[in-house]
Formats: structure tokens, sequence, C-alpha cells
């Protein structure tokens, strides 16, 4: 990560999502994460003007499983992330570090032209981002 050539969130994005919409239910989206192999779900905008929301595994433990609400009673929209934190898919990674240590998030999805491109993680940051430098 020199100032000649800085390494962008678009260099060390990653693609492990999977879109979904809000008005499925818990059940249909652990389904979807299953079939996909995916631990992150962006729920889809409802129009061109609405933001995009997000599921992670860890929030259905912890509003449905821990609450003892019923997965196939609950909808994805109830228990979503929205709006969601995210990043230019031009913006230079250590600034993306920078965010993440500021708002205590660890991963946001990547944009470009209002259309998500990924994800980017610490991970992605340091294993991807650290080799360019």
């Amino acid at each position: 990560m020199n100032a000649k050539t800085p390494v962008r969130n678009r260099d060390v994005l990653n693609q492990d999502y999977a879109m979904v919409e809000g008005t499925i239910t818990v059940s249909e989206a652990i389904a979807v994460a299953l079939a996909k192999n995916v631990k992150v779900l962006v729920v889809n905008k409802r129009s061109e003007h609405d933001e995009y929301g997000l599921v992670l595994m860890s929030d259905i433990a912890r509003k449905v499983l821990a609450k003892d609400k019923s997965p196939d009673r609950t909808n994805v929209y109830e228990i979503m992330i929205k709006p969601v934190f995210s990043v230019s898919a031009d913006m230079d990674v250590r600034y993306t570090a920078r965010l993440f240590e500021r708002f205590d998030i660890n991963k946001a999805p990547v944009l470009e032209d209002n259309d998500i491109k990924g994800f980017v993680t610490y991970d992605d940051i340091v294993l991807k981002g650290m080799i360019n430098t």
C-alpha cells in the first residue's frame, strides 16, 4: 500500500454473499445461505430510493434463535440491518480499515454506481491488500 499505487476496495473485495428479498422467511434465507455456501445475505432494495439491508448468521442466532422466534414465521425484513454501512469501490483500503475501526464493524458492501460489487472485510484487506505493498 504505497502512495503511488493505492490498493482499492475493488482490488480486494470478495463475492461471498447472496441476494435475497426482505419478504422471505428466515427459514428460506437459511436455505439460500446453505445452497450458496455463504454467511452474508444482502436484502435487495424495494425501489431505487431504498437502501440495501444485511442479514448475518449471527443476526439470525441473536434475533430469532435466542428469542425463541419461529424461523418459519419471521421475515427477513424484521431482523435485517438497514441501512448498511457501505464503502466505495475506489476507496483506498487503508481508509476502509480506519472506518471499520471507528464504527466497530468488520465487513461492508462495496458499491459502484449504487450497485453492490462485493464485500470487503478485515481479512480481505490484510490477506489480499497487504501483499501488494
